[in-house]
């Protein structure tokens, strides 16, 4: 979202290696879930400043599958079609340009292997939609690319999902792809009870398909999901709080999610919109937007006790 379109909803709230052998990500078994009666992480701490200021809207963010402790980001519609790749202490590595297409307002990013290839997966979300003003959505995706220079590259897309939600138009910032199933979750922003909405495995590239609608979550203001990367666990945030799910052996994503989850330990940020797992569940990471007050955005990562 970008700063000016939500400085008004800003002010409201403070006055109120090489690549890895694919295998087969297997959930927790139901004893397992059962045991954990909680989740506890640790407060969260400053893992760097960033230090490009040219990202200054990180609206999405995920851990990269090919190389590891490395992070891929991005404006929203205020920048050019490209990534940035941060390493875990926010230091700026790469910046990709990502060709064939445009931001229109790209609001989240998924790094996923596809379950029967197992190739890794850049998503690219352009989902955002202030005004409800766009007939469509569309998620861009590219294999993801080898760091094989220190020089900017480029990224051309595999091809693109062109999608309309079921029940008409919304803005969406948060995208997430299941391990297990390669099905894309997107979930809309702005309404009392957000919506999740699922387009299945495989994909349709060729025409426009429908993001169906599968769970309606007593939460608002959703700006960031993740999956972890073996299928296991669930994260959602919102500008104030983060919450989390276990799923158990044999779920869907909207089963894990139509249960009760726990809320974590969460450090306000100024505009924070990224969330994304570590290289596994022991960790995860939130990452802000300048904000409307220039607060340089600071990586914030939170260990698992």
């Amino acid at each position: 979202m970008s700063i000016k379109v939500c400085s008004l909803f800003i002010f409201g709230l403070l006055f109120t290696s090489a690549c890895r052998k694919h295998t087969v990500p297997v959930p927790y078994q139901d004893d397992e879930v059962e045991s954990m009666d909680s989740v506890v992480f640790e407060a969260g701490i400053a893992a760097g400043t960033l230090t490009n200021r040219a990202i200054n809207e990180a609206s999405g963010m995920d851990m990269s599958i090919l190389h590891p402790y490395k992070l891929w980001t991005h404006n929203d519609s205020g920048d050019k079609p490209r990534l940035y790749i941060l390493d875990t202490l926010a230091r700026h590595l790469r910046t990709f340009t990502v060709e064939n297409s445009d931001n229109r307002d790209w609001e989240d990013i998924a790094v996923a292997r596809d379950p029967v290839s197992g190739r890794s997966r850049l998503f690219i979300a352009d989902i955002g939609d202030n005004l409800a003003v766009y007939d469509h959505g569309r998620i861009f995706l590219a294999d993801e690319p080898l760091l094989q220079n220190a020089s900017d590259s480029v990224i051309t897309p595999v091809n693109k999902i062109v999608f309309r939600f079921d029940d008409g138009r919304r803005d969406a910032e948060s995208l997430m792809v299941d391990p297990l199933s390669g099905d894309i979750f997107l979930i809309s922003k702005r309404e009392t009870n957000v919506h999740l909405y699922r387009i299945t495995y495989p994909y349709n590239m060729t025409d426009t398909v429908t993001a169906v609608k599968v769970l309606e979550m007593p939460y608002t203001y959703i700006v960031a999901a993740d999956i972890s990367h073996d299928g296991t666990e669930i994260l959602l945030k919102n500008y104030d709080k983060i919450w989390h799910w276990y799923r158990k052996k044999g779920s869907t994503v909207p089963e894990a999610l139509a249960g009760t989850p726990t809320e974590l330990t969460y450090l306000r940020e100024p505009q924070g919109e990224s969330l994304c797992w570590g290289m596994n569940t022991t960790i995860f990471y939130t990452l802000s937007e300048e904000s409307l007050f220039k607060v340089t955005p600071v990586l914030y990562k939170y260990k698992r006790k």
